[in-house]
């Protein structure tokens, strides 16, 4: 068995334990949907998590099937707009004034975190003034349970490309660690970095290199 299929089939067993005999409240519908009836039926899961973690072209794919062999409902049809629309407007008015913008993109919703309110200068710990924001997007990421989420750091092309990619991949997994430790499921999460490959503006001035240190939050639909 290599070592990614262990992690994950440990990671699925986790949670297949952790949502044992559980119930959680729609928060459209309001009636309550039970996470697993049985510690028999919690382990089930866990191993259609593990065989669903072995197929798929990418790590966003392994993840959902994943995720869908552990139980979570995934999302279809027209329901994926209007799902990923309210989560779209629940996080702009939590995050309104806060710097971080919020965008969709296709059936996707994009977190931008600028890395000056988010990291100190060439450090991969938040800024303390941050964690309230992160708090506030831990919130709406456990009201809306049928995503993924990736975490993406990237930085500007000063220094040497290595260190860069280095820092990037710290920066993620600082921010996923917190949403980790505020119960966001540690299964849903990717972190990635990918230091100064993705910029999004000039390298050349102060303006666009401010713009490209940045980590991305995208909230990817569970969907069959």
């Amino acid at each position: 068995m290599n070592t990614p299929y262990r992690l994950l089939l440990a990671l699925a067993i986790a949670l297949a334990l952790a949502l044992a005999g559980c119930t959680t409240l729609d928060p459209y519908t309001g009636e309550e949907r039970t996470a697993r009836a049985t510690l028999g039926a919690g382990i089930g899961a866990a191993a259609g998590a593990a065989a669903g973690a072995l197929t798929g072209s990418d790590s966003r794919d392994r993840r959902r099937r994943a995720l869908i062999g552990a139980g979570i409902g995934a999302l279809s049809g027209a329901a994926v707009g209007g799902y990923m629309d309210r989560q779209a407007e629940e996080l702009r008015q939590r995050l309104r004034g806060t710097g971080v913008s919020v965008t969709r993109d296709g059936e996707n919703v994009i977190l931008n975190m600028p890395g000056h309110v988010t990291f100190a200068f060439d450090s991969a710990d938040l800024r303390s003034d941050f964690f309230e924001v992160l708090d506030s997007v831990a919130i709406v990421a456990n009201e809306f349970d049928q995503t993924m989420i990736e975490v993406a750091g990237h930085t500007d092309s000063t220094g040497p490309a290595e260190y860069n990619q280095r820092l990037s991949e710290r920066r993620a997994q600082t921010v996923a660690r917190y949403l980790v430790g505020r119960d966001v499921a540690e299964m849903r999460m990717i972190a990635v970095g990918f230091g100064e490959e993705r910029p999004i503006a000039s390298n050349q001035t102060e303006e666009g290199r401010q713009q490209n240190r940045r980590v991305e939050i995208t909230f990817l639909p569970i969907t069959q």
